[in-house]
């Protein structure tokens, strides 16, 4: 079946039974690789994007439920305002380790901090606990996420 689907501001028309999870029209049909698969099962993170600006996990989400709702993935969430601030915080503190549960991470710090632009440390335990990083740069993303919030924060490179 046909579905058009708006990604990043374009509209993208792909061939794909209903049930396809958006996470593998995004990948395989769209040729978009920054969403990642990690559990399938949503357990994990790796495959957030956002559906109308909430987050939501790719991996589950048919295709045939986006209608016509926008979903923005890691590769346009930099050409909003709060995307930006995440993204650059990231690379400031260095974040990245592996880097493969990255994308899923900024997805969700960037839905966070658009619901909650000052967000206390239980806000970011409660945003991010969904997703798992297997390199342990908790305390490194926690930082990131106040400086994008500009909240003070310590130095974590050590961390």
């Amino acid at each position: 079946m046909s579905y058009t689907i708006k990604v990043n501001g374009t509209a993208r028309t792909v061939e794909a039974d209903g049930d396809t999870p958006l996470l593998w029209v995004l990948r395989d049909l769209l040729d978009m690789k920054g969403t990642k698969f990690g559990c399938g099962l949503a357990l994990c993170g790796c495959c957030t994007v956002h559906l109308d600006g909430a987050p939501i996990r790719a991996c589950v989400t048919p295709i045939a439920a986006i209608g016509d709702r926008e979903v923005t993935t890691v590769e346009g969430i930099g050409e909003t305002p709060t995307g930006k601030k995440v993204q650059e915080a990231w690379l400031a503190l260095d974040v990245m380790q592996c880097g493969y549960c990255q994308a899923g991470q900024i997805m969700s710090a960037t839905a966070l901090l658009n619901q909650k632009p000052q967000p206390t440390d239980q806000d970011i335990d409660d945003a991010m606990s969904g997703n798992i990083c297997r390199c342990a740069t908790y305390t490194r993303i926690r930082a990131a996420i106040k400086q994008a919030a500009g909240l003070p924060t310590a130095d974590t490179r050590e961390a």
